[in-house]
């Protein structure tokens, strides 16, 4: 299998090292090459990402992917959003688990409010939020596809409001009907502070690009925060894996960096693209043996560096292939 390798900017590249050093021992016959792209990139030569990069990515069998920097600039495109559209990575997969509660959240990936359809003029800006049947119907499969071996449905939407979620609402009751999905419904601002308050009653959510987006990360208060969450970006021909987080410049080379969303991320890949569920399952062993000997970051209340963390975790997998 080979791998594309994004460390990106930021603290990318602190926390994929040590992902991918813990694939390179669970894993040696992968094949890993790297790919630069993001905004560090851009500032070096004026081009984030090219075609050259594209096509790159779109010849691994997967592809495990850091963070980059999006500078708020009407000249500048988001390279993430530019690789999920091109490499038509339509759902978006982002697990968030603790005790008492096991959520996935199953997000359009490539149209809504992300679609790149927007103008800026001297007294005005628009965002077309464009919102398909297609990628509705494909999004909603998906989910409950991953929703039949679960308890349910819910479908995230702000359908009250906006015309183009009463579109994707019937789309995804359709599909959960048409599958014998039980389906439940919620508008996404009360969602966001329901899932806080009682994260037991969800399974899998589905809903559009930006609310997803918004909701996961809104999630992440329950686990201590997005250092802790992967996410998969997932479609027909092609897979991403990469932390929830993003590049954290005001961190970036300090050390300080949590890992574990990067090590989660290989994980994902590792279950959703190499088949290996043994080898993932070791990589979470590992995580909670570590934290269990209160060996932590410095944002989980502990004193360990990326580094000596991502050291610890990777003698923890050694010991494990031993045993």
């Amino acid at each position: 299998m080979r791998v594309a390798v994004v460390e990106g900017d930021g603290i990318g590249h602190e926390v994929i090292p040590v992902a991918k050093r813990a694939l390179e021992v669970l894993r040696p016959d992968m094949e890993f090459f790297p790919v630069e792209v993001g905004y560090g990139r851009w500032e070096r030569t004026g081009q984030a990402i090219t075609e050259d990069e594209i096509d790159a990515l779109a010849s691994a069998d997967t592809i495990l992917f850091g963070a980059v920097t999006t500078p708020p600039s009407p000249d500048y495109r988001s390279v993430i959003v530019r690789i999920r559209k091109e490499l038509d990575l339509y759902a978006n997969l982002r697990p968030v688990w603790g005790e008492g509660f096991d959520i996935l959240v199953v997000r359009e990936n490539t149209e809504g409010l992300y679609s790149g359809v927007e103008k800026i003029e001297q007294d005005s800006a628009c965002t077309v939020r464009c919102i398909t049947r297609k990628g509705s119907e494909r999004i909603a499969r998906f989910a409950c596809g991953f929703a039949r071996s679960r308890t349910g449905l819910t479908i995230g939407h702000k359908a009250n409001v906006l015309k183009s979620d009463v579109f994707f609402r019937g789309i995804c009751i359709a599909e959960a009907n048409a599958a014998g999905v039980p389906w439940k419904e919620c508008f996404i601002d009360a969602l966001c502070l329901d899932i806080l308050q009682h994260p037991e009653r969800y399974d899998v959510i589905v809903t559009t690009n930006m609310f997803g987006d918004i909701l996961s990360d809104v999630a992440a208060y329950l686990v201590g925060g997005l250092g802790l969450l992967p996410s998969g970006n997932l479609g027909e021909r092609h897979a991403l894996f990469e932390p929830v987080h993003g590049s954290a410049p005001d961190i970036a080379g300090k050390n300080l960096a949590n890992p574990i969303a990067a090590l989660r991320s290989a994980s994902m890949l590792l279950m959703h693209r190499a088949n290996d569920p043994e080898s993932a399952r070791l990589i979470e062993t590992a995580i909670n043996r570590v934290r269990a000997r209160d060996v932590r970051t410095r944002d989980m209340g502990g004193m360990y560096g990326t580094v000596e963390f991502g050291n610890e975790i990777i003698r923890e997998l050694e010991s494990l292939i031993r045993r």
